[in-house]
């Protein structure tokens, strides 16, 4: 069946099929293909963009710019607007909506997002909220293909720590429509919602997916991907204290990736992370508090089973797709 995402808005991938998502994933395993040989098709030359970001960025921000630019668009970085302010959200997105082709956006409450993509009229695209982060999904899977030599749906991957954060949401979205088994891993106080859990189960019973919850770290054995975040979101820094007593046993060491019993396990994260001191907030909270609140080893990190760089550099590519399909 043909797939057409012309003018469809990223909010979630659970709006998405798995063709859907097969067809994303293809178009940026094509799109990285033709960067790599610099043979960009300026598909995108004429169309205006307009990033908004409430939370910092790294990655998002650049992944959107870069590829956008290798496309022919034109982007409009914007961080300090009316919206919510002075102007109603509705407001600012009917206004965006009739300068640009396609909105991004970055920050906190997913309704923010949603209400964007009602009243603009243009394709809006989540670089992340509380609860989802989605284009960071669509790398990670691309990467899993470039790495682990078998179909998503023979793929165990294991999440690693607090599991309501809105990474262990998108990849039990992303598992549960490809078809893969996901095993969120954390103490039950960081256990994912019932009613979450229930509908991504009944998403695998149609694809084959197995979305399982455990407390018990030995339950990695047979992982292809164990998969991590930073212990505190954006604006969660305050639990942190919390969050180490709570999640140190689940630090991601060489010994977890052991005990998978499998060889060629990789190693994933979202980035950025803490996996040494050379951040300053590593350095203050293991000086002022002595909190040692790295999620990861500085040796699996760097281990020849890390795959985190090629994870971001699919930002872009994934990113890309989805301007590139939905404009």
């Amino acid at each position: 069946m043909a797939v057409n995402l012309k003018g469809k808005s990223l909010l979630t991938l659970l709006d998405f099929t798995p063709g859907e998502i097969r067809y994303l994933l293809d178009l940026a395993h094509d799109l990285k293909s033709e960067k790599r040989v610099g043979k960009n098709k300026k598909v995108l030359e004429g169309k205006n963009i307009v990033l908004l970001f409430e939370k910092t960025s790294t990655r998002t921000r650049c992944a959107f710019e870069v590829a956008a630019l290798d496309e022919g668009a034109h982007i409009t970085f914007l961080s300090n607007s009316q919206m919510g302010s002075k102007e109603s959200l509705e407001d600012t997105a009917k206004v965006l909506g009739r300068y640009y082709d396609g909105i991004e956006f970055r920050g906190y409450k997913q309704e923010t997002v949603e209400l964007l993509s009602k009243y603009s009229g243009v394709p809006v695209w989540n670089g992340l909220t509380d609860i989802d982060h989605p284009t960071q999904v669509l790398a990670d899977l691309m990467t899993i293909e470039e790495h682990i030599k078998k179909p998503l749906n023979k793929v165990k991957l294991v999440f690693v720590g607090d599991a309501r954060n809105n990474m262990g949401y998108a990849l039990m979205y992303g598992c549960a429509k490809m078809g893969m088994s996901y095993m969120a891993l954390a103490p039950k106080e960081l256990w994912p919602d019932e009613g979450i859990l229930e509908k991504c189960k009944i998403i695998g019973k149609a694809t084959g997916a197995t979305i399982e919850v455990s407390d018990n770290i030995k339950d990695v054995k047979d992982a292809d991907v164990i998969y991590t975040d930073i212990w505190a979101s954006m604006g969660e820094e305050e639990k942190m204290q919390e969050r180490v007593k709570l999640l140190t046993p689940y630090k991601v060491d060489m010994d977890m990736l052991k005990a998978t019993k499998n060889e060629d396990v990789i190693f994933m994260h979202c980035l950025p992370s803490f996996h040494d001191f050379e951040t300053q907030v590593a350095k203050e909270a293991k000086e002022n508090k002595g909190l040692d609140i790295r999620e990861v080893t500085d040796e699996v990190f760097r281990s020849r089973h890390s795959v985190v760089f090629d994870e971001a550099e699919n930002r872009m590519h994934t990113i890309k797709a989805v301007m590139v399909a939905t404009l």
